[in-house]
Order: structure tokens, then C-alpha cells, then sequence
């Protein structure tokens, strides 16, 4: 089969390299599946950047997410699987033509769902869920805060907090805004020109908010702490910030001190939390709960309460490209890789 290797850190244009490989042998419990689409995750941009410690090692295949056809399962898989179109988190691996995926991490596309955009029910929307459902309680009324609000995890975030009837407030640049109106944001920010905590403070009787959905880490981490009311909760999925700080040790000194410092008794003072979320820690320790998560994903989206946006697809031999589009912070949704002629 073909693979996209990453075979050195630094440009997209200069760390990828295709090659034939063994198509993977399946366990028991995993499920091979002829791929279409994989999808490009921000967490692959750390991991080329050489920024992802749980990353295999180079020569690597990477690749959370896959889209394809089931066609082998282990003897511990339903066999009903075989001939579905599926959705699966890899766990790497995912840039390739074949990909495996343990059992409790795949599931049916739902039939309303095109195949490209379920690519992001694996991992993004599984995300989102567990960040907005698992992590917390959202009730009607909730005032949330989503930072970058138009990623694909971020606008499943609005889909979810719309659905429970919160007040939502998020942030993007100004060419997203338009986009994160019309899917029933109530407060857009655009961060290029406006200040989000002086935002809320100035909607906001109190000037505070019920939760914090962060993906960006750093000073906007620290700024968004300051406005958790009593019972906050700050829920933070992702350090994007972490990119300008690649190759300069001052920021990224300045990036982990942006996190700022509080103490456990302020927090329960207040009866505020502070959740930090690894999406594949969850699958690796607790795959049960990520099992449950995944059909809760599928169910949602086969009822029409989340829509996962597609922004672009790429061909396979387009990877720098894709890369380099989902670095720039330029897509809204999800961003793939097809294998389809």
C-alpha cells in the first residue's frame, strides 16, 4: 500500500515522503479498513513540527482519523461491520491507504452524513462532546466562552452549547466571523480587533462566564480564568499557541508562564475547575468511555443536533499543502486527505 511517511521535523514542503509498505495486519479486536479519507488534525501539525512527545518515532505514519470501507474484522469484531462505510480513530497511521482501528473506536457513518465531513466525528466532534457532555454540564441559560470557535472542534462546541440552550460567546479572526453568525453564535469576537474579556464584561452584568472552551493555551488561558464566575468551569482541550513558540525558547517560556498560577483553595473558593483534556489518553486508558462518546457522536449526528462542516479536501499527494493550510489557521471545519482516484 501507499503511505505518507514523515520522515523529518520543520516545513511541511520538506518532512513528508510517500512509500510502499506492508499493508498493517489486524489483531482480535481491530478492524482493517480501506481508507478514502484521513483527515488532517492540528495535532499533526505539532507532531511535524517535533512538538508532539507521544508521536511515533520518524520514520512515522501520522493520522488521528480515517473514513473508508471495513474489510476485515478479528474474530472479536461484529461482523456486520464488513462492507460499512466507517468512521475510526487511528491513533496514527491514518495517512495511508489501509488503516487499522480498534473495535470500540469505529463506527458506521450515519447516512445522512457525506463521507468527507464524517471524517470529523472521530476525533473532533468526539472532542467536542466529551469537552461540552462528559467534562461538564451545560443548562439553559449557561453563559460559555469557545475560543476558536470555527475549528472543527470549536464549531461542534457551538453546535452542542446551542443545543443546550446556552448563551455563547466565541472568538475568531474577522474573515470567520460571518461564518460563526450563522451558526447561532450570539456574540462573535474577532480576537484581530477586539479584546474578548472586555467583550463579556461589557455584555455581561457580573462580567463573568460559566465555562471556558480553550484550544489556544497561553495568555488567552490566563485572560479567560480571570472571567469564570462561582461554578465555573474552564475546559481546556488544546495549547495552539504553543506554534509561535517553536522555534523561540523566550516564547515558549512566555507561553507556559501565559498559563499564569492559581491555587487549589482559590478554586474551591469559588467552586471553579480546571479540566485539561488528552483525547487519546482517554482512548488508550479508558476505552469504554471513548466507545460511549463515539456512538453518543454518531447518534447526535444522525439526528441532525450536529453537522460536521467540511472545509477542503486535498489529494493524498497534496499533504504539504494541507498541512500548510491547516497551520495557517485559515479552514473552518475540517480539512482532509482523499485516496479516491
Amino acid at each position: 500500500m501507499k503511505a505518507i511517511y514523515l520522515t523529518k521535523y520543520g516545513s511541511a514542503e520538506n518532512s513528508f515522503e510517500y512509500r510502499d509498505t506492508p499493508t498493517p495486519k489486524i489483531n482480535d479486536d481491530e478492524v482493517l479498513i480501506k481508507v478514502r479519507y484521513s483527515g488532517i488534525n492540528f495535532a499533526d501539525i505539532i507532531a511535524r513540527n517535533g512538538m508532539y512527545p507521544e508521536a511515533p518515532k520518524n520514520p512515522a505514519i501520522l493520522g488521528y482519523d480515517v473514513v473508508g470501507e471495513a474489510i476485515e474484522v478479528g474474530k472479536n469484531v461484529n461482523k456486520n461491520l464488513l462492507g460499512l462505510t466507517v468512521v475510526a480513530l487511528t491513533r496514527f497511521g491514518g495517512y495511508a491507504e489501509y488503516a487499522v482501528a480498534n473495535k470500540v473506536a469505529v463506527a458506521p457513518v450515519p447516512k445522512n452524513i457525506e463521507a468527507a465531513s464524517a471524517t470529523a466525528l472521530a476525533t473532533q466532534a468526539c472532542t467536542a462532546y466529551y469537552c461540552a457532555m462528559s467534562c461538564t454540564t451545560l443548562y439553559k441559560g449557561d453563559r460559555v466562552l469557545i475560543q476558536a470557535a470555527a475549528g472543527g472542534v470549536g464549531s461542534i462546541l457551538v453546535q452542542l452549547a446551542k443545543h443546550q440552550g446556552c448563551k455563547i460567546y466565541a472568538t475568531a479572526s474577522t474573515n470567520k466571523i460571518g461564518y460563526l453568525k450563522e451558526c447561532g453564535v450570539d456574540v462573535a469576537i474577532d480576537y484581530t480587533k477586539e479584546d474578548f474579556r472586555q467583550v463579556i464584561k461589557d455584555n455581561e452584568k457580573d462580567g463573568c462566564i460559566d465555562v471556558v472552551f480553550d484550544s489556544l493555551g497561553g495568555t488567552s488561558f490566563s485572560k479567560a480564568m480571570k472571567l469564570l464566575g462561582p461554578g465555573g468551569k474552564m475546559i481546556c482541550f488544546g495549547a495552539a499557541e504553543q506554534l509561535e513558540s517553536k522555534r523561540n525558547k523566550l516564547k515558549l517560556i512566555s507561553l507556559a508562564l501565559g498559563f499564569g498560577f492559581f491555587s487549589p483553595i482559590a478554586l474551591l473558593m469559588k467552586s471553579q475547575a480546571v479540566i485539561m483534556i488528552n483525547m487519546l489518553k482517554i482512548a488508550d486508558f479508558k476505552p469504554h468511555v471513548f466507545e460511549h462518546i463515539l456512538n453518543e457522536t454518531i447518534s447526535l449526528a444522525e439526528n441532525g443536533v450536529i453537522l460536521p462542516k467540511l472545509d477542503r479536501v486535498f489529494r493524498s499527494d497534496q499533504i504539504a499543502e494541507a498541512h500548510d493550510y491547516v497551520e495557517s489557521r485559515k479552514s473552518m471545519g475540517k480539512v482532509v486527505l482523499s485516496w479516491e482516484p
